[in-house]
C-alpha cells in the first residue's frame, strides 16, 4: 500500500497565475448578484477550528444545507412555549396537526406544484416505498416490471427491488437516457433521479415523463438533488409522483422530514401501502376499518416529527422573495465560474469533470474525477481522492468524496458566493499541485 501523500502548507509567497484576475472577477460577479443579500439569512460564523477566523467555503449543500438564522429561535419557542407550556393543546392551538400539509404548500412552489399536492413527513426512503407501491396499484393490468434509473442512489434501487418482490413485478435497471426507448406496455412505472447524485447530470424530466405516459406507464421522480437548486415543474410536466429530502438545498437540517407529491388527478386513486391513523378520513374515530382521507392527506402515515418539521418550516423562510429561476441562473454561473477557475489553477490532467458542460444537462454540483496518474498506485486504505478531500476540508474548503475517485462540490446559490468558488478552486490547485504523478508502469 502506498504511503499517505504529504500536502505541504502553502508558502504564501506566491500566487497562481491569473489569481488576481479571477479574484477580481469574482468580486464583480458578487457585486452584481441579485441573491447576494440572501447569504446573510444563514449562519456564517467562523468555524471553531480556524485560527484565522475565516469561514469555511462550504460546498457540501448537496449533502446538508447550512443553518438558516431563524431556525434556532423558532425551535426554542416550540420547545419552551408550544411543548413546555401549551403541551398537547399545541396540536390545535399551534397548528401542529396541519403542519405536514402547510409545510408541503411552502415547498410546492419550489418544485412547480400547486397547493394541496405535497405532504411532508417520514424519510425519503419511506416516501419512495409509498410512491412505488401506490404507483403499481394504479398501473394498468398486465404490467410486469418497474424500470429503475441504472445510475440511481443505491437506496432507491433497494426499495424498488423490495417493492417489486411485494407486488410480483420485476425490476429492470435502465440508463435514464434510454428509458424512452426501453419502456413498454408491460412497464408499470419508472423511478428516476432528477439529478445524478454522483456526477451532477440533470436528467430530462419532461421528455422522460412524456415517453412513459405515451407507453401507459407512470413517472416517479426522486428530487433530492434538484429541489431548491433548479426549476422542476411537476404540475407543468404532468409528473405522477415525486419524492425528495429537505436537508440539502432546502436547508431543513439533519434528518429533516421528506415530502411526497401526488398529482392532483391521481390523489383519489392513490392507495398507500402504509395506511396510518394520520391518513384516515376520521383519524380520531379510531375505526378498526381504514378509510383514506381526501386529497394529499392520504399520503400521511403516523404522528409527524414535530420538532424537525417545524425547524424545516422556519428554514423555508429564507425563500421569501426568492424566485427559483434566479437561483438556477446563479447556479449555472457559479458552476461555470468554478470550472473556469479549476482550469486556471489545477495542473493539467490532474482532474476531469464528470459534470456535463451543457447547461441543459447540469444540476447544481460539480464532480471532478482524480486522474488515474495520481491514483493508480493506491491499493487499500483511503483512496487518494478521499485524502485530497480531507486535505481540502483541513484548509477550509468543504466538499465531499464518492468512491473511488470523485470529488463533489455542491453549489447552493442562496449562500454560495463567487468568491467562495474562486477560493475553492485555488485551494484545490494547491493541493493537487503538491502531488507527484505516478510514472508510467510504476503501479503494481
Amino acid at each position: 500500500m502506498s504511503e499517505t501523500p504529504e500536502f505541504p502548507e502553502p508558502s504564501g509567497r506566491s500566487e497562481p497565475a491569473g489569481a488576481r484576475e479571477q479574484a477580481a472577477r469574482a468580486a464583480e460577479l458578487d457585486a452584481a448578484d441579485p441573491l447576494a443579500a440572501v447569504r446573510e439569512r444563514f449562519v456564517l460564523d467562523p468555524a471553531p477550528d480556524h485560527a484565522s477566523g475565516d469561514t469555511d467555503v462550504y460546498l457540501d449543500g448537496n449533502s446538508l444545507g447550512m443553518l438558516p438564522r431563524g431556525v434556532a429561535d423558532r425551535i426554542a419557542d416550540v420547545i419552551d412555549r408550544e411543548w413546555g407550556r401549551l403541551r398537547i393543546r399545541s396540536w390545535s392551538e399551534s397548528g401542529w396537526w396541519t403542519a405536514p400539509e402547510r409545510v408541503g404548500d411552502k415547498i410546492a412552489p419550489l418544485i412547480g406544484a400547486g397547493p394541496g399536492r405535497v405532504v411532508v413527513g417520514d424519510s425519503t426512503s419511506v416516501n419512495i416505498f409509498k410512491a412505488l407501491i401506490g404507483g403499481v396499484r394504479m398501473a394498468g393490468k398486465g404490467c410486469t416490471e418497474i424500470l429503475v434509473d441504472a445510475t440511481t442512489f443505491p437506496t432507491d434501487g433497494y426499495i424498488a427491488r423490495s417493492a417489486a418482490r411485494m407486488t410480483g413485478l420485476a425490476v429492470r435497471p435502465v440508463e435514464p437516457a434510454r428509458i424512452a426507448d426501453e419502456v413498454t406496455e408491460r412497464t408499470a412505472l419508472a423511478l428516476v433521479n432528477h439529478v445524478d447524485y454522483r456526477t451532477g447530470r440533470l436528467n430530462d424530466l419532461p421528455g422522460i415523463t412524456h415517453a412513459l405516459h405515451s407507453a401507459g406507464a407512470l413517472a416517479v421522480w426522486d428530487l433530492c438533488h434538484s429541489a431548491g437548486a433548479l426549476p422542476v415543474g411537476l404540475d407543468a410536466h404532468h409528473v405522477d409522483l415525486a419524492v425528495g429530502c429537505t436537508y440539502k438545498y432546502l436547508n431543513g437540517g439533519p434528518g429533516a422530514p421528506a415530502y411526497l407529491y401526488i398529482r392532483e388527478s391521481l390523489q383519489e386513486r392513490f392507495e398507500s401501502p402504509l395506511p396510518g391513523w394520520n391518513s384516515h378520513a376520521d383519524p380520531f374515530a379510531m375505526d378498526p376499518s381504514y378509510t383514506p382521507a381526501d386529497g394529499i392527506a392520504r399520503g400521511r402515515v403516523g404522528t409527524p416529527d414535530i420538532l424537525s418539521l417545524l425547524a424545516l418550516e422556519a428554514a423555508l423562510e429564507v425563500w421569501d422573495g426568492v424566485a427559483i429561476e434566479d437561483v438556477r441562473t446563479k447556479s449555472l454561473a457559479l458552476t461555470d465560474f468554478f470550472l473556469e477557475c479549476v482550469a486556471a489553477y489545477v495542473p493539467p490532467g490532474r482532474v476531469r469533470s464528470l459534470t456535463p458542460a451543457d447547461h441543459r444537462s447540469r444540476g447544481s454540483q460539480v464532480s471532478l474525477a482524480c486522474s488515474p496518474k495520481l491514483a493508480a498506485d493506491r491499493q487499500g486504505g483511503t483512496p487518494l481522492a478521499g485524502e485530497v478531500m480531507d486535505e481540502l476540508i483541513r484548509r477550509g474548503v468543504v466538499g465531499d468524496f464518492r468512491h473511488p475517485d470523485v470529488l463533489r462540490f455542491g453549489f447552493t446559490p442562496l449562500y454560495t458566493s463567487f468568491a467562495d468558488a474562486e477560493r475553492a478552486a485555488r485551494v484545490l490547485g494547491e493541493v493537487l499541485g503538491a502531488l507527484p504523478e505516478v510514472e508510467s508502469g510504476a503501479a503494481g
